[in-house]
């Protein structure tokens, strides 16, 4: 009968990053041990390849000024003046560039 957590152990000698958590916690973390060994003994612990990041989003406005409103236009055009970068994994904005 092979470990329950072998896919896993295998995946992470042939190179793979693994994560762990406490079946109740809400976050996943490394639990690399000094030597870069890795700690798969722990009771109550869930593994799993750690997933790769998202890549953060980009996207480009056009701001104008109109009487007393702004007009947006989504535009990857020259027109854009503004640029806007949301963080891949959480969607919140990170950046934002007049473009001139």
């Amino acid at each position: 009968m092979k470990h329950k957590h072998y896919d896993l152990i295998v995946a992470w000698a042939n190179g793979a990053e693994i994560e762990a958590r406490y079946e109740k916690a809400t976050g996943w973390t490394d639990w690399k041990t000094e030597d870069g060994g890795f700690v798969w003994y722990i009771n109550g612990a869930e593994y799993r390849i750690k997933p790769e990041p998202k890549p953060d989003v980009v996207e480009y406005l056009r701001v104008g000024r109109r009487t007393y409103s702004l007009t947006f236009e989504w535009s990857d055009s020259p027109r854009a003046n503004l640029k806007l970068i949301y963080d891949g994994e959480t969607g919140v904005l990170k950046s934002a560039e007049v473009i001139k």
